[in-house]
């Protein structure tokens, strides 16, 4: 099976575009060890999920002991669920190579984002795994974005000219787009360069984005093919002991809000 096919299936299976974002911050986390709080927040959330994206920073700042955890996680999410891995990674062909090893073969990752700076031949060595899910940055949530996806290429944005690439690149059906939410304008746009493109849409909750606007303009015609992200508005939504009975309360509700949103 695909990544898409697995999306889709997921998504339809738990009725849900909402990825949540595996990322611990001991210092916001209960004192517990980074496996077992990811366990409990898998244990509480599973059914109400279309994937879950563990971004590797957080592990690799604990060192081998985090890179340990987040293996042992990735073991333990049910099968069914895609795993995104976001590692951002790009670099020449050699260096792609062994980056795209390392997050499908050794960590087994369903999917992963990738920045396009350099190009082609930064990319093809992820887009070589056919049955793997390529997320291309594209218009990233954060406020500095617009310093170079903003620049002008003759007639258009810099994003755009990365999602006309990535639309070109999607030979295999695997490739889909990294948009934030918190520029709304520029995923409309994009949805309509890349209709039938997977968009993998963080930045609502904690950055501020527009749920309702992420919902209209992210999916695709038939209601699908975005992935929601939230992460620190779901993990932390209690400090206590009671933090994955929270987190399940606030990633019901988000759920919840996107599907209503989705049959306005």
């Amino acid at each position: 099976m695909g990544f898409l096919d697995k999306v889709l299936s997921a998504s339809r299976g738990s009725r849900s575009l909402l990825c949540i974002g595996l990322d611990p911050d001991p210092e916001l986390m209960p004192r517990m060890d980074v496996f077992a709080f990811n366990k409990a927040i898998i244990d509480a959330t599973s059914d109400l999920v279309c994937a879950y994206k563990p971004n590797l920073a957080f592990y690799e700042a604990l060192g081998l002991g985090g890179l340990e955890a987040m293996k042992r996680t990735l073991e333990y999410i049910p099968k069914a669920i895609p795993t995104i891995g976001d590692a951002k990674r790009g670099d020449i062909g050699n260096t792609a190579r062994a980056y795209a090893r390392a997050l499908f073969e050794v960590f087994g990752f369903d999917a992963a984002t990738v920045n396009p700076y350099l190009g082609h031949d930064s990319v093809e060595p992820f887009l070589s795994y056919s049955d793997k899910g390529i997320f291309i940055l594209c218009k990233t949530s954060n406020p500095g974005a617009a310093d170079f996806q903003e620049a002008r290429c003759g007639r258009r944005r810099l994003y755009e000219l990365v999602a006309e690439k990535a639309r070109a690149w999607n030979t295999s059906g695997n490739v889909g787009l990294v948009m934030g939410a918190t520029y709304p304008e520029e995923l409309r746009r994009v949805r309509k360069l890349c209709p039938n493109m997977p968009l993998l849409i963080p930045g609502i909750g904690a950055q501020g984005g527009d749920l309702a606007l992420t919902v209209r303009y992210g999916v695709d015609v038939h209601g699908e093919r975005a992935i929601i992200v939230s992460s620190r508005q779901i993990l932390y939504a209690s400090r206590g002991d009671d933090f994955a009975l929270a987190a399940r309360r606030e990633a019901l509700k988000l759920r919840d809000t996107i599907n209503r949103l989705i049959a306005i």
